[in-house]
């Protein structure tokens, strides 16, 4: 018997939104601490940064 879920677009996309915001939530705490005097690789200083920008674009797109 195949089993499937099937959702409705709204919901995908709140799931899709959740999903962003928790993401942005975890690279601005990274950021944070490493103001803060923690260590984190130079790249990821400048690619979190760059992440949290587009992630806020792509949020934006879906209404969040």
């Amino acid at each position: 018997m195949s089993k499937k879920l099937e959702i409705d677009f709204e919901t995908a996309d709140r799931i899709a939104v959740l999903t962003m915001k928790e993401q942005r939530k975890y690279l601005k705490k990274e950021l944070a601490d490493f103001k803060k005097g923690e260590y984190l690789h130079p790249e990821d200083v400048s690619g979190n940064t760059i992440m949290i920008h587009h992630l806020d674009a792509v949020i934006k797109h879906f209404g969040g």
